[in-house]
């Protein structure tokens, strides 16, 4: 439902501008993508710290911390192919896709669309079973949430130009990679800007102050690297969720 929610509102209010000039596509694509980590987020942020007292009382009796884990989240994964496939079949109804080129970057756009989704949704899940692992209750997890939402918000690259620190820290979000995948699909590099159509004598330097930036590039290279580190940050997030619980029940 939620899934279906969200998708329905996203693709009602940006389907129209999507692919009709970068910034309004660039803008189409930060909300598409934040939709999908917030959703994936929420899908597990109190899966394992309302479950604690019950993990510690399995752990004493042989459990293995990895094995639990494995569990969540191959259960979140089933659980974000359906939604992926909700979100999609929304985004498609509602024209959100209709405009935008039919080659992705390696191979049909619809089908490297929809992995975007996922891993953005997969990889949000299994970062939300992370802080539920690092949380002692639900209610510190829950309060954590926003903090780690607006993070990816402001990281994405969209909201504010990042620079030094910022630009490094920018690299273990989902919201950055999200953005350069649905770039590189949609060609973001080569739709027109709105201020090189008010103002035309400065259209060819604007193009090429974007071209230049690999962020978005309509290429092979561009999109791996996007969903490469997109799996890695999830499987970094699995990780450190095992040895919290290990180090939190040990202490126990």
């Amino acid at each position: 439902m939620f899934a279906a929610i969200i998708a329905v509102i996203v693709a009602a209010v940006v389907s129209d501008d999507m692919f009709d000039n970068f910034e309004s596509t660039k803008s189409g694509f930060f909300t598409l993508a934040s939709a999908c980590i917030w959703l994936g987020i929420f899908n597990s942020i109190q899966s394992i710290c309302k479950e604690h007292d019950i993990i510690r009382s399995e752990y004493r009796q042989g459990m293995r911390m990895s094995s639990y884990i494995c569990a969540n989240i191959l259960w979140q994964a089933l659980l974000c192919i359906v939604q992926s496939i909700i979100i999609y079949g929304v985004c498609l109804a509602f024209g959100f896709f209709e405009n935008c080129p039919s080659d992705g970057s390696l191979m049909p756009a619809f089908i490297e669309y929809f992995i975007t989704i996922f891993l953005l949704t997969f990889g949000s899940s299994v970062m939300g079973i992370m802080v539920s692992s690092i949380s002692g209750n639900p209610t510190t997890a829950m309060t954590i949430m926003p903090f780690v939402l607006i993070l990816q918000l402001i990281m994405s690259g969209v909201l504010f130009e990042l620079s030094g620190f910022s630009k490094t820290v920018a690299n273990i979000t989902f919201s950055k990679w999200g953005m350069s995948a649905f770039g590189s699909i949609g060609d973001m590099n080569s739709l027109e800007h709105v201020m090189a159509k008010k103002l035309p004598d400065m259209a060819q330097i604007i193009a090429e102050q974007y071209e230049s930036d690999d962020v978005y590039k309509h290429e092979a290279f561009t999109l791996i690297t996007a969903w490469l580190w997109c799996l890695g940050i999830t499987v970094v997030s699995a990780v450190v969720s095992v040895i919290s619980l290990k180090i939190k029940n040990r202490d126990s």
